[in-house]
């Protein structure tokens, strides 16, 4: 039992760690536009984010009795388990961050959690259905119906505003920004912070802390509140500058209506229970904010990295959690084996990203971390989605603000 217990609090805290990545992975979420328009300065924008993300942990339950209850069979699998999906989610969520790459952070959490699951107990362990329910069909939909509906906002947002002085107009809709990002803070902790509460729940039950189908305690749904608005008060400033800026190039109408899109499609998922990945949900907005504004501009090579980067993650963090979870099984030295190595490359990745750190000072600054691969996981991104033909040196005297053919140019 004591064992047990000591294990269970491993897995509790390896899951406040991934909570605290999640956090600083999805700032961007809700605060790319806001600070790369200037409707915000840095620093304030993530503040605000962090606080209605803990504000927005309290508000349900729904998404993390999708984890703890719906993914996997809880009566088959063992806190190691837990334990080597976590690793694999982090790792995934730190080596995409090094990348700037907005992946989602949802799907490294299920991926490593089915990996292990299958690696230790087998197949019939995974709900397929609610795997194909409640994380691949919304992974597909989500990003299109945000699009969608955020292409139709922007031109009826324009339309509403040609005849009003743009000056004028710009001011309301910075002030609208901070109020439609607000609303994206909160709901991403409705749905991200439950994620993080379902394992952690889910843990509890394995170790025989709670019972089967028992929902949250107060203590888990606070202690991941905190984890993340932590993680989101530290700023992913390189994933807010691909955001921002590397998509494409915002103005503070198609800001608004991109918030405003994703926070209702957030919102709603995390009413009926769908573990949405707010990253997809947020990038498929500003992309749809893109193409609703007259002349202008996607980058198509950006967005193409981040869809290959969505479909490498499943598999991706699935391996790694398999990996650790056939080591974490061999007794306590494979436990030990497995957060060593975790500390070891998490401890390697943070070392890499000072060689050109991005942070509040810079993050709207467009240089070369927004326009090259960064390592292994873009370089793999890359060999799925190659950049254009067109030289570099030529795409970069493109014009940007009047082209109306979406740019070609990577970012």
């Amino acid at each position: 039992m004591e064992h047990i217990t000591l294990l269970i609090g491993i897995v509790i805290i390896t899951a406040l760690v991934f909570d605290f990545t999640n956090g600083f992975h999805d700032t961007a979420n809700a605060m790319a536009t806001t600070i790369s328009t200037g409707a915000m300065k840095p620093k304030a924008a993530v503040a605000m984010s962090a606080l209605l993300n803990l504000v927005g942990a309290f508000l349900s339950v729904e998404v993390a009795a999708t984890i703890s209850k719906g993914i996997v069979d809880e009566s088959g699998i063992q806190p190691e388990v837990i334990f080597a999906g976590l690793v694999g989610a982090i790792l995934w969520n730190l080596l995409t961050w090094l990348a700037g790459l907005p992946s989602s952070s949802s799907h490294a959490l299920f991926g490593g959690l089915i990996g292990a699951t299958v690696a230790s107990v087998g197949l019939d362990a995974v709900h397929g259905d609610a795997v194909v329910m409640k994380i691949l069909i919304p992974a597909v939909a989500a990003p299109i119906v945000a699009g969608v509906a955020t292409v139709l906002a922007t031109r009826l947002t324009y339309r509403a505003a040609r005849s009003t002085d743009p000056e004028a107009s710009a001011k309301g809709y910075r002030a609208g920004q901070i109020a439609s990002a607000a609303l994206v803070s909160l709901a991403h902790g409705t749905n991200d912070a439950q994620k993080t509460m379902g394992v952690m729940t889910l843990a509890l039950i394995t170790g025989g802390a709670l019972a089967p189908g028992a929902d949250p305690p107060l203590w888990v749904i606070a202690s991941a509140g905190v984890a993340i608005a932590a993680g989101t008060y530290l700023g992913g400033w390189r994933i807010i500058r691909t955001m921002g800026k590397g998509i494409t190039d915002i103005e503070p109408p198609q800001g608004f209506a991109a918030q405003t899109g994703a926070a209702v499609t957030i919102l709603t998922s995390s009413h009926i229970g769908f573990a949405l990945s707010t990253t997809q949900v947020c990038s498929g907005a500003v992309m749809g904010a893109g193409l609703g504004r007259k002349g202008g501009v996607v980058r198509w090579s950006t967005a193409g990295r981040m869809a290959a980067a969505w479909l490498l993650t499943l598999p991706a963090a699935g391996l790694v959690g398999a990996a650790a979870a056939l080591l974490a099984e061999q007794g306590d030295w494979g436990v030990t084996a497995v957060a060593v190595l975790a500390v070891a490359a998490c401890a390697a990745i943070w070392l890499a990203s000072r060689r050109k750190p991005v942070d509040h000072t810079n993050v709207n600054d467009v240089g070369t971390e927004t326009t090259e691969p960064v390592d292994v996981v873009a370089t793999a991104i890359q060999t799925v989605a190659p950049p254009p033909v067109a030289s570099a040196a030529a795409e970069a005297h493109e014009p940007q603000a009047t082209s109306t053919a979406p740019a070609q140019a990577a970012v």
